[in-house]
């Protein structure tokens, strides 16, 4: 756990400046205790640049929420909190939950992910499905252990 906080902390001193004339891409991954995301554009290198970090944690309703629930939440959460950077720029998704891609693309099942569902019109959104163990960063910012 040391060496995660480490990395995560050297993450945060190599923070970039935000370039409106490229696509954004946002990480997102959400754990049975909280949320989490990155704001990140891709360099000239092809390797994304984290701009902004965010970790959230759910309260006692919140972990009750079916995973699809928690992700799309997390999903919410992060263009909420870069809603500024985001408004009118196209933006990438990236989730290791898959049943998270069809939220755009079909009327979902309950109320609180049609209400979200609404509420993610307002965004140039691109949902990409991304193996759990590609999308270790925000996973490990859903997954800090804290008090």
């Amino acid at each position: 756990m040391d060496k995660l906080k480490q990395n995560i902390e050297a993450a945060k001193s190599t923070l970039n400046i935000v370039d409106f004339s490229k696509p954004f891409d946002v990480f997102v991954n959400a754990s049975e205790k909280s949320v989490s995301g990155i704001l990140t554009q891709q360099g000239t290198n092809g390797q994304y640049s984290p701009i902004a970090f965010f970790s959230q944690k759910l309260n006692d309703t919140q972990c009750k929420w079916s995973t699809v629930e928690r992700e799309a939440y997390a999903v919410v959460v992060a263009l909420r909190k870069y809603r500024n950077w985001l408004f009118r720029s196209l933006v990438q998704i990236h989730s290791d939950h898959n049943p998270l891609t069809y939220l755009t693309d079909s009327v979902p099942r309950s109320t609180r992910l049609m209400r979200w569902a609404v509420a993610l019109q307002e965004f140039q959104v691109e949902f990409k499905y991304r193996k759990g163990k590609c999308n270790l960063a925000a996973d490990c910012l859903s997954r800090l252990d804290v008090d």
